[in-house]
């Protein structure tokens, strides 16, 4: 077996708003050269916040680390539905937004708190018959889709106001948190979508722990070992 190198391990990066997942990972290879790098749970292009790469043998690690709980933090939008359930996509209902609290939307988000089969939206990277099901969404398709057993561990509406309520919101992996902003607005009865959705943590990871993309590309390749978890710290 071939000893690690300094660039078999974990990257750390506080994803801005815009790139894909995918972006990310693709910068990130052909700036530094690095054969094999993934990432560990997708955010969507709006979404920033904590988002692990693995490089080299740590590849082999990303399942693992994947599995791992992860916590967002967030603004809902009420008195609007949009297709994707987010702010990217298309604005399907308009409805005036009832008297709410803070105390009315911690009662709601309750609710949320436990295990729970979620569908995932149409607008979303999973898979019918091999195609990504956001693919057969842009051509007006929709598919029955497989619930998923989720966990949420805790949801708290700190804020509200102006129609816009800020949450934190801890669950296991493969739970669409705007399919919770979605189901909410249907149960008010005005609509709602995910507005802002940041990821603080992964695991045992912290977002506070990561590296703004800019900041790494700007780096020479032996300075990048410096910002690498050595793979042994990982298992």
């Amino acid at each position: 077996m071939q000893p690690f190198t300094p660039f078999d391990g974990a990257l750390l990066v506080d994803k801005p708003v815009g790139p894909t997942s995918h972006d990310i990972v693709a910068k990130i290879r052909r700036h530094f050269g690095i054969k094999k790098v993934g990432h560990c749970g997708t955010l969507d292009p709006n979404a920033t916040g904590m988002l692990i790469l693995v490089l080299g043998k740590a590849t082999k690690l990303s399942e693992r680390l994947m599995s791992d709980d992860k916590v967002y933090e967030g603004t809902i939008r009420f008195g609007q539905s949009t297709d994707s359930y987010d702010a990217e996509g298309e604005i399907t209902e308009t409805h005036p937004v009832p008297e709410l609290t803070l105390e009315k939307l911690n009662e709601l988000a309750t609710g949320y708190v436990g295990d729970q089969m979620q569908i995932p939206p149409m607008v979303s990277a999973v898979k019918k018959d091999g195609v990504p099901l956001y693919k057969l969404a842009r051509k007006g398709v929709e598919v029955a889709r497989e619930p998923k057993l989720i966990h949420v561990y805790s949801f708290k509406i700190s804020q509200y106001e102006d129609s816009e309520a800020t949450f934190r919101l801890a669950c296991t992996k493969g739970t669409y948190v705007r399919s919770i902003a979605h189901e909410m607005g249907q149960q008010i009865g005005c609509g709602a979508y995910l507005k802002t959705l940041r990821r603080t943590e992964s695991g045992r990871f912290n977002v506070t722990q990561a590296f703004q993309l800019d900041d790494l590309l700007k780096l020479t390749p032996t300075e990048l070992q410096s910002r690498i978890i050595p793979i042994l710290k990982l298992v």
